[in-house]
């Protein structure tokens, strides 16, 4: 049985896109949600595609993960629109950068300082006012965070004793002293969520939903484990006391030591869950649907001390499992997510996945190991599956293929029925399997090779830096995409 999937999102065979909007093309040494994002939009529209899955929108660390955020209800203010920025005149035009991979050393900065100068120029209207108030849940302890965080430059359990457990009487101090940049952060999210907002109203109007993500762990040195300490397993210094990541395997001898945090579920179920409401309803109004990472984590996670090196002396813990799942449908009504059930899955994982009727991900990358392989189409359970030729964290298709084993390059040969095969090849085997859905990463609709790669897990350099040249997405582009979504019943009339 399918999902019941709310909102914009389809219900029906339908098709679209991976692409972060940091990867989109632009004069300013990143992608913006400015006319570059909406020109993506009437790509996708002309492509008959109905879908556009991006990563986790909030701000990133230093090497522009964005699975690694100071907030998880903020926005990256690194996509607010230069161009528009100008357009009001709060900044001047600035030189249009050379195409490339994004350089986040030298943008960061540059950004940062264009966003101070239109803040100094802007002056609060009732928008701003309507804003504040609507986001004052998270907001306030965010641009609080930032403020002191830029002010001291060093994780919040290093901050002074009064600052690191919340005295009110240290907070209000620094409120007061940091008015002028509470202020900017309040600003930047401001501008972000104006400009998102434009993009994805756009898309909407298009027939395209709008698939975002949620880590499910969030980053030690945030805003919310810091207003919210009850509910993290910390030592008495504000440190984790255990921490996540994932047990060896195939891939790594010694695990994934990934060191966020972990939730007090327990805690968190005495409130009903309220932080988990207060995440999926925030990220559900920037989004019509919404791809939970590391799915399994919610049935049981790795549990690892965290003075350990390694994520081999850790243990397996129980979730929250349906509990977490019953309270935000009370709460929210039918949840649109789909299931990141990708890695080491479990008959426990499997069953709840089938029990909250999530759809989950199939990656054709994975498949070719033997016929039996639960990635080939043929082997799919019904149809509530999400096709993917690959993932942000997979080599390109054109970049698997080139070093893929010989035994993966037979089946696959055998299995598409052709001696020579290309990225396009392995679309048309997602277009044309049962799952109700299929998402191709933009890289593979380019045909683009390793040199695209978006992210390689375990490592931590060289990571979320490509972006798309110039006029990469063009009308040639789009009717092939188009007759193939045709071909294989995946257009979706447009209804706004």
């Amino acid at each position: 049985m399918l999902a019941i999937i709310a909102g914009m999102f389809p219900s029906t065979r339908s098709s679209g896109v991976l692409l972060h909007p940091t990867s989109l093309p632009g004069a300013y040494g990143i992608g913006e949600l400015g006319s570059e994002a909406l020109s993506f939009v009437d790509f996708l529209e002309n492509a008959g595609q109905s879908l556009w899955q991006i990563l986790p929108l909030n701000p990133t660390d230093d090497g522009g993960s964005p699975y690694s955020s100071p907030s998880a209800f903020a926005g990256n203010p690194l996509l607010a629109s230069t161009e528009r920025l100008a357009k009001d005149g709060l900044v001047e035009e600035p030189q249009p950068e050379k195409d490339g991979l994004v350089n986040f050393a030298s943008i960061v900065p540059k950004k940062m300082e264009r966003l101070r100068m239109a803040c100094s120029r802007w002056k609060p209207d009732e928008e701003f006012d309507e804003f504040r108030e609507e986001n004052r849940f998270w907001l306030d302890d965010y641009a609080l965070f930032m403020a002191i965080k830029g002010k001291l430059e060093k994780p919040w359990n290093l901050w002074s004793k009064e600052l690191a457990t919340r005295r009110p009487d240290a907070l209000k101090k620094a409120r007061r002293e940091l008015e002028t940049d509470i202020f900017f952060h309040e600003f930047a999210q401001f501008r972000f969520l104006e400009d998102w907002r434009r993009v994805r109203k756009a898309a909407n109007e298009a027939g395209i939903s709008i698939i975002g993500d949620i880590p499910i762990f969030i980053s030690h040195d945030s805003a919310d484990v810091w207003s919210n300490r009850e509910l993290f397993f910390l030592e008495s210094d504000g440190s984790p006391s255990v921490v996540a990541g994932v047990p060896p395997d195939y891939f790594s001898e010694t695990g994934q030591l990934w060191g966020n945090p972990l939730y007090r579920w327990e805690r968190m179920r005495e409130d009903g869950y309220a932080w988990w409401k207060s995440r999926i309803k925030h990220a559900l109004s920037l989004c019509d649907a919404l791809r939970l990472d590391h799915f399994r984590g919610f049935e049981a996670y790795w549990e690892v001390p965290a003075d350990e090196e390694t994520a081999v002396n850790g243990r397996w813990a129980e979730g929250p499992g349906e509990k977490l799942f019953a309270a935000l449908r009370g709460s929210l009504g039918e949840l649109p997510l789909i299931a990141e059930d990708l890695g080491d899955i479990s008959p426990e994982v499997v069953k709840l996945r089938k029990d909250l009727g999530f759809p989950g991900m199939k990656v054709l990358q994975f498949g070719f190991s033997d016929p039996g392989n639960h990635f080939l189409p043929h082997n799919y359970e019904g149809a509530n599956w999400v096709a993917y030729t690959g993932t942000h964290d997979n080599d390109t298709t054109a970049g698997w293929w080139r070093n893929a084993g010989e035994g993966e390059r037979s089946l696959a040969r055998r299995y598409l029925g052709k001696e020579y095969l290309g990225a396009g090849d392995f679309i048309r085997l997602a277009y044309s399997s049962t799952a109700t859905w299929a998402v191709v990463p933009m890289q593979d609709l380019l045909g683009l090779g390793a040199e695209a790669r978006m992210n390689t897990p375990g490592t931590v350099e060289g990571n979320w830096r490509w972006r798309m040249e110039e006029n990469a997405f063009d009308s040639s582009l789009a009717a092939r995409m188009r007759g193939m979504a045709e071909v294989y019943g995946r257009t979706v009339e447009n209804e706004a």
